[in-house]
């Protein structure tokens, strides 16, 4: 017989084995291993990343970042910014002669059109600033809400006087230090062989009917394209539809479509809804500012089809599993199948347009004409890209989180086995 000391300190140590479990589990659910905190403003001296859990020795080149940065900042209707900024990102720790060390990774991109701001956007306390300054800041406020931006809401819940504090955060100007990170993400994928690409499938009333055969050839024409699209005649329509666009002080949305081949099968998983990665990666590309809509695979046009019509069916050829279709876009059961990863995303028409909305003056409650700054006609080729950055950061947290390891050694081992 046990006694009854004896019989509780055994049931208190299980107890605390078992929270143990269950608190170590708890934390890594919440706990992903790729994980990035970003800092900056619009007109701010610059952006940050701060990227945590790259294991060491793996390879990572500015030049690289660099690249994506550009293809970010390219596109047929982009705005005025664009001309002034040209990124390019300083690796400033983390990195050491090409190859990560371990320790968190810092990222920057200095602001260019900062020193047009410096009095506007200084972070230090003015007791008695000049008065050309504080005729410069008052110029740059505004009190009339853009419909469409985060302007009133972000207004009420931050308790705000001057919707520029609102503007500087809220802008997709921060979405560049996204993409540099993104390509750090991209960078860790490739070392696996898994690579992706975008391209734009809509712009405004014109879609792209006619894909090329592979995605090899969708993915060569779009990069050469400053619309990003893979047929010729398509993107002579969507530029058409920008320049109308342009003429009419209006501004356009559209839709992308990211792909990414190669994943090993079981990134994600179905335990928990939180785990499911068509959960997260729709979370990380709605997220993206003027993001309304995602799509996985077939999409909202699975609603038309029948179940004979939509699920694909698996085959097998010389003990190899592969499908005819993919309308699952790659997942099933919120993980990977083995199939290219397909999402699409659906871009709203930027709110900030020379054609201006009626809206409401927080000055005074008075009706009034929105507030306009130098804005983008289209920006959905720059979105696509943004994208595509996002999602590489969703697949590269999976990756690591799954194969685990310090060291690129590890990891390349654990991946094989």
């Amino acid at each position: 017989m046990i006694s009854s000391n004896i019989r509780a300190g055994l049931i208190c140590n299980f107890e605390k084995s078992t929270l143990n479990r269950v608190l170590f589990l708890l934390y890594n659910i919440g706990m992903n291993r790729f994980r990035f905190l970003t800092s900056g403003e619009s007109h701010g001296k610059c952006l940050n990343a701060i990227i945590e859990g790259i294991p060491a020795g793996i390879r990572i080149k500015a030049s690289v970042i660099n690249e994506d940065l550009a293809r970010r900042q390219v596109g047929y209707g982009r705005g005025g910014r664009m001309n002034i900024e040209k990124d390019t990102v300083e690796i400033k720790s983390g990195v050491r002669f090409g190859k990560t060390t371990g320790a968190p990774i810092c990222l920057e991109i200095k602001n260019k059109d900062f020193e047009n701001w410096q009095d506007v956007m200084n972070t230090e306390y003015q007791e008695y600033p000049a008065e050309e300054t504080i005729k410069k800041i008052e110029e740059k406020a505004f009190t009339k809400i853009r419909p469409g931006h985060a302007d009133y809401a972000g207004y009420v819940k931050y308790n705000f006087t001057d919707l520029r504090d609102v503007l500087e955060r809220s802008s997709a100007r921060k979405t560049a230090i996204e993409v540099a990170v993104g390509s750090v993400a991209k960078q860790i994928l490739k070392e696996f062989g898994i690579m992706g690409f975008s391209h734009v499938i809509q712009i405004g009333n014109v879609k792209l009917d006619f894909y090329p055969k592979t995605y090899t050839l969708i993915k060569e024409k779009a990069e050469k394209s400053d619309v990003r699209c893979a047929d010729d005649l398509t993107a002579d329509r969507m530029r058409n539809a920008i320049d109308e666009a342009i003429q009419a002080g209006d501004t356009l949305g559209g839709k992308f479509e990211v792909i990414f081949g190669n994943l090993p099968v079981g990134l994600g998983s179905y335990v928990h809804w939180d785990r499911a990665l068509d959960g997260r990666l729709a979370q990380a590309v709605m997220s993206i500012p003027a993001v309304k809509a995602v799509e996985i695979g077939a999409g909202v046009e699975a609603a038309s089809l029948r179940g004979s019509q939509m699920h694909d069916e698996v085959f097998v050829k010389n003990k190899t599993i592969y499908r005819q279709t993919n309308n699952a876009g790659g997942l099933e059961g919120g993980m990977t199948n083995g199939e290219a990863l397909i999402i699409k995303g659906t871009m709203k028409a930027i709110p900030t347009m020379r054609k201006a909305l009626a809206t409401v003056d927080l000055k005074d409650m008075k009706p009034a004409s929105a507030h306009f700054e130098r804005s983008d006609t289209c920006a959905v080729p720059a979105c696509a890209v943004v994208a595509e950055a996002r999602v590489a950061i969703i697949l590269a947290d999976e990756l690591l989180t799954k194969i685990g390891g310090d060291n690129f050694v590890e990891m390349k081992e654990h991946y094989g086995a």
